[in-house]
């Protein structure tokens, strides 16, 4: 049979899935995950910079597709590609990258790449926003968005840009190279993500950004989630030439859309960051002008529906901060202990505290709507400073944190009667799954650590 091959390229790990049709539907026959290391310093924003090395994430990408069965890759006829939303890369159209031999058949390197500004960037100050034209969209702008990132580079670094005439998402540019695309094309939800992007009407906002010189011609083309960006120029890895390739899909979407199948369904995803996430009724239209202190967002879905999503920058990445902490704290104890070993052992310690009255506000990452908002420990007791109890504590932190910006009430009043759970952090962390339990008065689902893979193969 045919196979669908689906891929995310998440912030710190790249998936891959490849599903085959069934009497059930699709299945999903193999999967591959691989963590990319790929942050990297930024020389021109400094510490408030969040960028990653184009290269690594490709190589973790390439070690992805070796790893799957050649056998069931020779059969691969249509791929579907997810990935992390908001930042962006650039890159010359006529040399991103280049294809060369490996052990599975041709692959491709990057070329003339930038970095990769991720989502977590933090360069654009809230006073250099404000000095920014306003948008005509629904989406609030804010740091880390690929128009307020561009906007920076044209004011603070303008030679940066010139020798680049394209630009993307990272998914956008593995579509482009695969496709080898002129003139890379970007799904709505990526586009919506960027900011400057109008989705009523399915176009970026030239008229303004021309006005203050943006130069607008960096901007990619914009298509409907779902259809067909071009074919396979190679063999890849076996998969044959001429392979359809999909636009490229927001990551949340393709996780929401791997599980969702009741509109009384809502989508827990707490992977590097964390979404709680219900669907608009059909025809439902976001507001015109967004207000910039609500916690909720609407991101375009398929078919011209919308989903309402608390979409908080605080989730796995904040146990992965803890872990780092704690691992320098034995450093300079003069221990070394790996970062692995201390995540198991936490959990297990957390396993075996069930309740801690210590209270973790854990946004140490801030809020798009609260940006100055920190992270803050109070009711702290001598009988809940243990591993156990911190970590305890600390999931509960980012559940609650989650819940207060989509709360629980709201859930019950839309008739929301199950919680489906997805996202790596998720599937890999038993007291996150006893938290949300404790938290949601609705049956908790669990997916897998691949459901953007694979809701970008199902979408195909």
């Amino acid at each position: 049979p045919d196979c669908v091959l689906g891929i995310d390229l998440g912030t710190t790990s790249v998936k891959a899935a490849l599903l085959i049709g069934a009497e059930q539907g699709q299945v999903v026959a193999e999967s591959c995950s691989r963590e990319t290391q790929a942050y990297t310093s930024s020389l021109e924003a400094g510490p408030q910079g969040m960028e990653q090395d184009v290269r690594r994430i490709i190589k973790a990408l390439n070690e992805c597709l070796a790893a799957l069965p050649q056998q069931q890759l020779q059969r691969v006829t249509h791929i579907g590609i997810s990935g992390q939303m908001h930042g962006i890369v650039f890159w010359k159209s006529d040399n991103g990258c280049k294809w060369t031999e490996c052990g599975t058949g041709p692959a491709f390197e990057p070329e003339e790449v930038s970095h990769l500004i991720t989502w977590q960037d933090g360069r654009c100050s809230p006073t250099f926003l404000s000095s920014l034209p306003l948008p005509q969209s629904h989406v609030s702008l804010a740091t880390g968005f690929g128009c307020a990132t561009l906007y920076w580079y044209l004011k603070k670094s303008p030679d940066f840009l010139k020798p680049y005439d394209a630009a993307g998402t990272i998914h956008d540019y593995v579509v482009a190279m695969l496709c080898d695309l002129k003139k890379p094309v970007m799904s709505v939800q990526n586009a919506a993500s960027w900011g400057y992007f109008n989705s009523r009407n399915k176009s970026w906002n030239a008229d303004i950004l021309k006005k203050s010189g943006f130069p607008v011609h960096l901007l990619p083309e914009v298509g409907d989630p779902g259809s067909i960006a071009g074919s396979t120029v190679c063999a890849w890895h076996g998969i044959p030439k001429g392979a359809k390739v999909g636009i490229a899909l927001g990551d949340l979407q393709c996780s929401v859309y791997s599980c969702l199948t009741e509109r009384t369904d809502a989508v827990l995803n707490i992977s590097t960051s964390a979404q709680l996430t219900i669907s608009m009724p059909p025809g439902f239209q976001p507001p015109e002008t967004p207000d910039p202190s609500s916690a909720v967002s609407y991101f375009p879905y398929f078919n011209g529906d919308y989903l309402a999503v608390a979409a908080s920058l605080n989730g796995g990445n904040v146990l992965a901060t803890f872990v780092d902490m704690v691992a320098r704290w034995t450093e300079e104890l003069g221990f070394q202990v790996q970062e692995s070993a201390i995540y198991t052992k936490i959990i297990k310690a957390a396993l075996a505290q069930n309740n801690s009255t210590l209270s973790i506000q854990p946004t140490v990452f801030g809020e798009r709507h609260l940006p100055e908002q920190l992270a803050s420990v109070t009711n702290i007791a001598v009988s809940d400073l243990s591993l156990g109890h911190i970590t305890r504590a600390l999931c509960r932190g980012i559940i609650e944190n989650l819940c207060s910006m989509l709360p629980v009430q709201y859930l019950t009043e839309t008739g929301v009667r199950r919680v489906l759970g997805s996202g790596s952090a998720l599937a890999r962390n038993e007291v996150l799954r006893q938290e949300v339990e404790r938290v949601f008065p609705f049956p908790v689902v669990y997916g897998k650590d691949v459901d953007s893979a694979v809701g970008a193969a199902m979408v195909m």
